[in-house]
């Protein structure tokens, strides 16, 4: 199993950082007997792992080597691989510019770096032969993409951040065949790269035929992208247990660097 992970977006709402922002430190984990601090980008990474995958790939930008150096030696049994995003121009260009490494008959799991959901087996919900998403109960859809389902789980239709959405349900992560995300990656191609959402891109998909599935299978769902988004994270974490004894990635090193910390947190 294939997972993409984007991770060249800037992170202007949280700014400013000293590092990147999939680094930041949210809740924590054990390491043994020792409880350490816990980069946001590993509840992603750990989901994928559960699920199965045993290539990651971080597309990243420029100036941020961080991201390379933390995950440089894989995590867990999965081996990290990194593709560059010159320019973050949205999240088609990001994950189809890992087109190259996936194999037809993988199965291809893609979630947001810089978001906590539950719950954790969420990947695993999802059917591995089909473009499927998982989906998550929020307040305001709009912020999101919200994502309308007829009576038999097929996606009807993705309302990108629009401000009438007709559901409160969202996708958070999706998982399809390795043919279909070639697809769709040779769709987006034929439309010029226009759609810089995959929702957009989604639409173009079923209107030409193609079938994608929702399954609503989240409880819990939180964009760490902002200050506010951060505040709730913790105390998510808090309800669900922080602190957690998963896989630590193994780092290049032996010497285990420290997180960055959060300004105003700690020196």
């Amino acid at each position: 199993m294939f997972g993409i992970v984007p991770a060249a977006g800037r992170g202007s709402r949280i700014q400013p950082l000293g590092f990147s922002k999939e680094l930041l430190p949210v809740g924590s984990r054990l390491d043994g007997q020792t409880e350490r601090p816990c980069a946001v980008s590993e509840y992603l990474v750990r989901r994928m792992v559960r699920n199965g995958v045993d290539r990651i790939c971080f597309i990243i930008g420029s100036g941020k080597s961080d991201i390379l150096e933390y995950y440089a030696a894989g995590y867990g049994d999965a081996a990290a691989i990194f593709v560059a995003q010159p320019s973050p121009v949205g999240l088609c260009d990001a994950i189809f510019r890992a087109a190259p490494l996936v194999t037809p008959d993988e199965t291809v799991l893609i979630g947001l770096p810089d978001t906590i959901w539950f719950p954790e087996d969420g990947f695993c919900r999802l059917a591995d032969d089909r473009l499927s998403f998982l989906m998550f109960p929020v307040d305001r859809p709009e912020l999101f993409d919200a994502v309308v389902l007829d009576e038999n789980g097929r996606v009807e239709q993705i309302q990108v951040k629009q401000a009438d959405a007709a559901t409160n349900w969202v996708w958070g992560a999706f998982k399809m065949p390795g043919s279909i995300f070639h697809q769709l990656a040779s769709l987006w191609r034929q439309r010029d790269g226009v759609d810089e959402y995959f929702g957009t891109l989604v639409n173009a998909y079923l209107a030409g035929g193609g079938e994608a599935y929702g399954v609503k299978a989240g409880t819990a769902y939180v964009d760490v992208g902002t200050f506010n988004g951060y505040r709730t994270a913790l105390r998510l974490l808090e309800s669900n247990d922080a602190i957690d004894d998963g896989p630590l990635p193994t780092f290049a090193s032996q010497d285990r660097s420290p997180m960055p910390t959060v300004p105003g947190e700690g020196a």
